[in-house]
């Protein structure tokens, strides 16, 4: 099994997921607002699609070496979403992605975790090119995603349904990006 890394960023840690995390994560994803543009059904799920949908997540680090990373405010241990990369077999292409829960949305948190996600990525797996699968109308992802240097590439009609949006984040875009240059920033200054 894969030690999950503890990454830090001015405000916020990501980390692993614990027990705790169980049931704040099952009440967010029992949310339409939350779940919707992150599930394959595209609705609220119930408790045991909830389960199902943490442990392939969690799954994915003892499995390939990588995967979600649950976010927390620093000084707070309870998660307010979770971020990193994903990329299961039969998926198409290799993923950041984020879902930050909706009483915590719009301050800045995804774009700064995913910077953080990012570095490590071309760190530690060598990515210098990563994708963000981004459902049609989530105007707060596209944002992320530009803020971070992304463009959107391609539309994506899964199998299991929706219309989604490929955008592509590349190394030589992303160091020109203001998130990058916060996380360097702040890294250099501690």
């Amino acid at each position: 099994m894969t030690a999950i890394p503890v990454l830090e960023t001015e405000r916020l840690v990501l980390r692993g997921f614990q027990p705790s995390d169980r049931e704040p994560f099952m009440a967010a994803l029992a949310k339409d607002e939350f779940a919707r543009t992150i599930s394959r059904e595209g609705r609220a799920l119930n408790r045991e699609e909830a389960w199902r949908s943490m442990a392939l997540v969690n799954g994915s680090w003892s499995l390939e070496g990588f995967g979600n990373w649950v976010v927390t405010l620093k000084g707070c241990d309870k998660p307010i979403g979770r971020l990193g990369p994903f990329a299961p077999p039969g998926w198409p292409d290799f993923e950041v992605g984020w879902a930050i829960f909706p009483e915590h949305q719009r301050r800045g948190y995804a774009v700064e975790g995913a910077a953080a996600a990012l570095v490590w990525c071309k760190e530690a797996l060598g990515h210098d090119r990563v994708v963000h699968c981004i459902l049609k109308g989530n105007e707060g992802s596209e944002r992320t995603a530009a803020a971070l240097g992304s463009r959107p590439v391609r539309d994506w009609s899964p199998p299991w349904g929706g219309d989604l949006t490929f955008w592509e984040t590349r190394w030589d875009n992303f160091i020109r990006s203001g998130p990058y240059a916060r996380l360097i920033d702040w890294r250099t200054a501690r």
